[in-house]
């Protein structure tokens, strides 16, 4: 059995990480979690591959009042009407497609500026659809333990770098791999893990200044070997049961998913 050790959550993809004490996992994930994202004038996901001091930017966002908040590194700060819909858009989130409207008001122009290009920003119009692939991820410190060590760090990697909405404490290194197959209940909530969650270039970048810093990959590659050449590090689940989710609350296996 494992507890909930953080939980991490960004109103804006790509932006910098929240760590609430609970939050509500629906069946397409936390509400609050990248309800807001950018994209590029083509109209692609602008991603922080692209822009790593993205996660610099602090949005904060107030669902009740449907009112967002966002915060430069050089102190500007603005905020408006969250719902103020424009142009309704379809984005492709790696072969899913995610319905949402242009957020009217001072963002777009203040992000392209600050990003060299020209962005939008979009707010899904289902909450917590826009997920990179499933509603959930989980990832252990212990996993985050192994990684330094077999990296010859002399600390511990930050595990904000892998973005993960749940990380995981009292487990063994990795041990949540071998979930996959299982539902797991995470506190109020049951989760059904799928598969290992391939890395991206985005967890070589600091998490506080979206800075490369780290060969995470190259690391992960050296010790985990995968068949298909991924660096595949913590899962992805999708959700079985909704439910409230807070720190320190109790993670368990319960069995086998139906099929596997």
């Amino acid at each position: 059995m494992g507890v909930v050790a953080k939980l991490s959550i960004a109103p804006v993809k790509g932006t910098a990480l929240h760590h609430p004490e609970r939050v509500r996992l629906e069946r397409d994930g936390v509400p609050e979690n990248r309800r807001f994202y950018f994209v590029n004038e083509k109209g692609r996901l602008f991603a922080g591959s692209r822009h790593g001091p993205m996660v610099a930017l602090r949005a904060s966002y107030d669902p009740g009042r449907e009112w967002l908040g966002l915060g430069f590194p050089d102190g500007k700060e603005l905020s408006g009407p969250a719902d103020a819909e424009g142009e309704a858009v379809i984005t492709n989130f790696w072969g899913r497609d995610v319905p949402g409207h242009v957020v009217e008001g001072p963002w777009s122009e203040a992000v392209s500026v600050y990003a060299g290009e020209p962005v939008r920003l979009i707010r899904s119009d289902r909450p917590g659809y826009a997920n990179d692939s499933h509603p959930a991820s989980l990832v252990s410190s212990a996993s985050v333990r192994e990684l330094s060590k077999r990296a010859g760090l002399d600390g511990q990697l930050d595990a904000r770098r892998f973005r993960m909405l749940i990380e995981v404490d009292g487990i063994g290194p990795h041990e949540e791999d071998t979930w996959i197959g299982c539902d797991v209940r995470v506190g109020g909530a049951t989760i059904a893990v799928i598969r290992p969650d391939p890395r991206c270039v985005v967890t070589e970048q600091d998490p506080e200044t979206g800075i490369r810093d780290f060969e995470t990959r190259r690391n992960i590659r050296a010790y985990r070997r995968s068949p298909d050449g991924e660096a595949n590090f913590g899962v992805y689940a999708d959700v079985v049961t909704p439910g409230d989710i807070r720190v320190g609350g109790a993670i368990s296996v319960l069995e086998p998913t139906v099929g596997t």
